[in-house]
């Protein structure tokens, strides 16, 4: 893969690039780009914005992200593009049928794919492997698949099955897991004070069993019982636990960089330099804001051998 792509994913402020976006991506070439409701009107524009992109950083199979989940966290909506609930459905109805549940899940994917696909998105931040625990703040509740971690487990590895049969890299979220959040980490860092044993049982189990090394998001949590200072994006201390103990082998993006979680951290610029220094591999800044993005561009440098390693072996599961 090339050598010179830079460790970082952005987002865009419209539905067209302007010419200054297309300039920074040239002379930067960010990993890739994600989209939101900003940035998607119809199929055939979304295409055109998806080209460009690739056509700016010259790579034709270059990643293009979206969060497209089920239920509140849908980009790509009616009437192009089939709705589908939150997630936690399939969850109880696993519960109480089998059959049904596993099949709900691979119908749910299918649908997925088959959405980002008409669009010419090849990445999905889906599925969540967070296990839902009570009290868990509502902005994170319905998009558990459950609160037992081995259903989570394997309606999660069907999901993922799924999504690469059809060519769409999945993105599992939120590791090491914002099943005990009871703040919405957009605005405020969730502090996780449970016992590294009840951790690991629970929260950290579907991310220890994942069935393929596919893409992952790091979660802006402080788990006091791994490091009390610094949430798991930013500690080197917690990306390597995820390495070694957890044993998960994907490459790792982190959660959106703009977050309310991060913001006493550092500014942008500084807490990208802290993400990529704690061993992720690459930075997820979403926002579109031009400004931001040129001064990030300043600080981001390119990927580690490690981590285009680590993309290259995700990209042949496809």
């Amino acid at each position: 893969m090339p050598e010179n792509i830079r460790a970082v994913i952005f987002g865009c402020a419209g539905p067209t690039l302007t010419p200054q976006e297309c300039d920074l991506f040239r002379a930067v070439n960010p990993l890739g780009l994600i989209l939101f409701a900003r940035n998607i009107k119809t199929p055939e524009q979304v295409r055109t914005l998806t080209a460009d992109f690739r056509a700016c950083v010259r790579r034709p199979n270059a990643p293009v992200l979206i969060d497209q989940e089920g239920g509140r966290v849908q980009r790509l909506k009616a009437p192009y593009w089939q709705e589908l609930p939150a997630v936690r459905l399939y969850g109880d109805t696993y519960h109480h049928n089998k059959i049904a549940g596993e099949q709900a899940v691979i119908h749910h994917a299918t649908i997925l794919a088959q959405n980002l696909k008409s669009a010419d998105i090849n990445v999905d931040c889906w599925p969540c492997l967070d296990v839902a625990t009570c009290g868990i703040h509502d902005v994170l509740g319905d998009r558990c698949l459950s609160d037992d971690p081995r259903d989570v487990l394997h309606l999660g590895n069907l999901a993922i099955e799924t999504l690469l049969k059809a060519g769409i890299m999945p993105v599992v979220k939120h590791i090491p897991g914002y099943g005990r959040a009871i703040v919405d980490p957009h605005r405020t860092l969730p502090v996780v004070g449970s016992d590294l044993e009840t951790l690991t049982e629970r929260d950290f189990y579907p991310f220890s069993h994942i069935a393929y090394p596919v893409w992952g998001m790091t979660a802006h949590v402080i788990y006091t019982a791994l490091d009390s200072d610094m949430p798991a994006t930013l500690s080197p201390a917690v990306i390597r636990y995820i390495r070694h103990k957890i044993g998960f082998q994907g490459p790792l993006i982190s959660d959106a960089l703009e977050m309310g979680a991060l913001q006493t951290y550092g500014t942008l610029p500084e807490l990208a330099v802290k993400v990529l220094q704690s061993g992720v591999d690459a930075v997820l800044h979403c926002t579109g804001d031009f400004d931001e993005m040129r001064a990030l561009a300043d600080v981001i440098p390119p990927w580690t051998h490690q981590a285009a390693t680590r993309f290259e072996q995700a990209g042949k599961l496809l």
